[in-house]
């Protein structure tokens, strides 16, 4: 009994995996014949044979017969697939034979193995190499200017500034925005502007002393701070600091599809996070800036009388002969904007984040070059605007 039935399994066992060629068949150029177990434990020695069928040139029609195969996991069907995706190019491969599953299964399974087209493997030229990369910098400049200006406008209109409304502006996220963005940023920002003011002071005494001019490096210190160096590294470091943090606050709500929520509810998600922040940037900025230049001026005045002997007294009197309230006006006017563009581009940012921790700190990171690279060029601007009006 138990021969017998050791008998019957050897008999229904599968054979080994084959595939045959035959040519010049009435109906068919060629026709592989698969045979055989077409499972993975024959995957590897069916894949170096049908490599080796790759070189052997076929023209017009070709069928795939699965008459006599066996059996047939994805592993073999994958392996078929490749084979036909490499000798489809140029054929019409068909699929025939007794057993409709196989055939589904070997064409349910994507062509993802298709051999290059012509047009794919041609080496661009010298003007694509060049131009391409400018026009996807011009398209993507567009779409983040198009974002930035829908960020604007929704902010304005999802704050519902009306008097009466009890869903509107929330100073409490004002207020919390300003104390996490300004208050908690006066140490670092009172210390690198005093070392600023000090760096500039020492480097100006020592370039000045050799035409005895010592004296004048007040007037280098409280113009370029008042005018420049102030609001401009200050919207800096808050790009760096708080920016960064705009990104990555609103980009992890998107990944965890918290905004998509709020907007389930009915409710506006630049308005209500977005909005806040932008006041906040727009009220902190200045007053930062202000303090930045009292801590550089005071860095300044200390270098001076240790290197050079200039008392604050003295120091005190230059200053205020050299600067004028149009000095102080000129740095203050940019504060305001640069907040708005620091806030719009780290709000841009945010809401382009992806599903992965990858695409959140890519955003990060683009959100804090972008917002200095606009800050430095609206401070050009803003520059070429005053040398042209003689402000």
């Amino acid at each position: 009994m138990l021969e017998d039935l050791i008998d019957v399994t050897r008999s229904n066992a599968p054979t080994d995996a084959d595939v045959e060629i035959e040519d010049g068949r009435a109906d068919a150029g060629r026709v592989y014949r698969f045979s055989g177990d077409w499972r993975n434990r024959s995957a590897h020695a069916m894949a170096e044979k049908l490599s080796a069928m790759e070189g052997e040139a076929a023209s017009g029609s070709v069928a795939f017969d699965f008459g006599d195969v066996t059996a047939m996991d994805t592993a073999g069907a994958w392996l078929i697939r490749r084979f036909m995706a490499k000798l489809s190019e140029g054929t019409d491969v068909q699929l025939a034979g007794d057993n409709p599953r196989y055939i589904e299964l070997v064409g349910a399974l994507p062509e993802t193995l298709r051999a290059p087209s012509q047009d794919e493997t041609k080496k661009p030229s010298l003007f694509e190499r060049f131009f391409k990369p400018i026009g996807k910098a011009v398209i993507s400049t567009w779409d983040d200017t198009v974002a930035a200006m829908y960020i604007l406008g929704s902010a304005v209109r999802g704050a519902q500034l009306k008097l009466g409304r009890h869903s509107g502006l929330s100073p409490a996220a004002i207020v919390n925005q300003i104390d996490r963005m300004g208050v908690q940023a006066v140490p670092i920002i009172t210390l690198m502007s005093f070392l600023i003011g000090a760096i500039i002071a020492q480097q100006g005494a020592f370039q000045l002393r050799y035409f005895g001019a010592e004296l004048f490096v007040v007037d280098l210190v409280g113009i370029l701070q008042l005018r420049e160096i102030g609001v401009l590294l200050t919207a800096i470091m808050i790009a760096g600091r708080s920016g960064s943090a705009i990104t990555a606050e609103i980009g992890s709500m998107k990944m965890r599809e918290e905004i998509d929520a709020l907007k389930v509810m009915g409710l506006s998600p630049v308005g209500i996070l977005v909005f806040p922040r932008l006041v906040a940037l727009t009220v902190i900025l200045p007053l930062l800036t202000i303090i930045a230049n009292f801590s550089a001026l005071t860095g300044a005045a200390v270098v001076t009388w240790s290197y050079s002997g200039i008392t604050f007294a003295t120091f005190l009197a230059r200053l205020q002969e050299a600067v004028d309230f149009s000095s102080v006006l000129a740095g203050m006017i940019k504060a305001p904007f640069m907040a708005l563009i620091i806030g719009v581009v780290a709000a841009v940012e945010g809401l382009k984040v992806g599903g992965s921790a990858e695409s959140l700190g890519k955003q990060v990171t683009s959100s804090v070059v972008k917002s200095i690279f606009v800050v430095i060029l609206v401070d050009g601007l803003f520059a070429m605007f005053y040398a042209a009006i003689d402000f």
